[in-house]
């Protein structure tokens, strides 16, 4: 029997978004989890494509989906300069305006802003910098960086942070370190949906003791997953190994670890092995455009005269749409006409490559076996 006053009532769903550790490799330090956002569940450890102005550089949304990506990553400084948070607002937000259903999460801006702007002026309310688009001048504080990503309606949103290049002195990494920190502070408590997830972000540069005063202080803060930041800035690859896994180590199990801005194959394999989940980098389709395809023998560098006459697939087994339809030496040929749909292609096929090496260390992971499969890729892709 019903009950007077409640048969025209909906249920009420609660969706807890987390991340839910299912399994521990082994032999390595390797996790398989699982991070639930409002828009999807996403199964780590993953790697995100980079769609820094709502779109990945000559990739179309259903292209995406056939490559069975889990979530995307695109940037609020990007998008705050152009087109606009308002109008993105008025699109529905992020997912709306660029037609992507699955899970997003944005980048700050705060390597952008350090990177990209002509000028800028650091202090401990926020950044003042001139854009690189067009000279205008803008003021963003930690609560600026959460009301524009709150406005773009990602999934996973990141602080503003203080970056710093590679070598920097102890002194100033300290400073920008502590600045991040209390950057975090102020972005937990501004304003946001509980159904957007906010992470921290560690910095200290090259400076292990920073490093884990940084990511002590942001843990206690609490935040619902941590990020590596300030790495692949310039300096070399065994810094990145050793800051990404002396890190990694200090941060909590039960939440998701993600390094930022890494994406070249023997580091992904070695991070994942340090218990890293997620990964960035335009690595794939910055490649792509320079006529460079990963396959499981290695990049293959399809403008090379080797590829003029070859009337195979990239890679025969490999099941994307570009090596089910078209040809080495087509590719090579769009690729010196200078055609766009060359460039489409080769990134297609890299962003599915990468997407099937993901779903591959899963399995390996969660067979127990993922050291067997990261010495066998790390034969094929040599650290160079």
């Amino acid at each position: 029997m019903k009950r007077r006053g409640t048969a025209c009532r909906a249920p009420t769903i609660f969706v807890e978004y987390m991340y839910k550790l299912i399994h521990k490799d082994k032999h390595t330090k390797a996790r398989l989890g699982k991070l639930t956002t409002a828009h999807g569940v996403v199964k780590t450890p993953e790697f995100m494509p980079v769609a820094t102005q709502a779109t990945i550089k000559t990739l179309s949304v259903r292209d995406l989906k056939d490559c069975k990506l889990q979530i995307i990553l695109s940037n609020a400084y990007h998008l705050y300069l152009r087109p606009g948070v308002e109008l993105i607002k008025e699109a529905g937000g992020l997912h709306k305006f660029m037609a992507w259903d699955k899970p997003i999460l944005t980048d700050s801006g705060g390597f952008q802003v350090f990177s990209l702007s002509k000028l800028i002026k650091v202090h401990d309310e926020g950044v003042r910098f001139q854009s690189h688009l067009d000279g205008s001048w803008h003021k963003l504080t930690p609560e600026d960086v959460v009301g524009i990503q709150g406005g773009l309606g990602s999934d996973i949103m990141m602080p503003l942070d203080e970056c710093v290049k590679y070598p920097c002195e102890k002194d100033k990494a300290e400073l920008a370190m502590r600045r991040t920190v209390e950057w975090a502070k102020r972005s937990k408590t501004a304003s946001r949906k509980k159904s957007q997830l906010l992470f921290g972000i560690v910095q200290g540069s090259s400076y292990l003791d920073l490093r884990k005063e940084c990511a002590m202080r942001l843990v206690d803060i609490g935040f619902d997953g941590y990020s590596i930041g300030g790495v692949s800035v310039g300096e070399p690859k065994d810094l990145i190994w050793e800051i990404a896994g002396f890190t990694a180590e200090l941060l909590p199990q039960n939440k998701p670890r993600y390094l930022m801005g890494v994406g070249e194959i023997p580091d992904i394999l070695h991070a994942v092995s340090c218990g890293v989940d997620m990964f960035d980098c335009v690595i794939p389709t910055r490649n792509g455009r320079n006529s460079v395809a990963f396959t499981r023998s290695g990049p293959m560098v399809l403008r090379d005269k080797q590829y003029i006459n070859q009337h195979i697939p990239i890679d025969a087994d490999c099941g994307c749409f570009t090596c089910r339809t078209h040809t080495r030496a087509y590719l090579r040929h769009l690729y010196k006409a200078e055609e766009i749909l060359g460039l489409s292609l080769i990134s297609l096929h890299n962003i599915y490559f990468y997407a099937k090496i993901m779903r591959e260390i899963r399995q390996a992971i969660k067979e127990d076996k993922f050291l067997q499969y990261k010495k066998k890729l790390d034969r094929t892709y040599k650290r160079r």
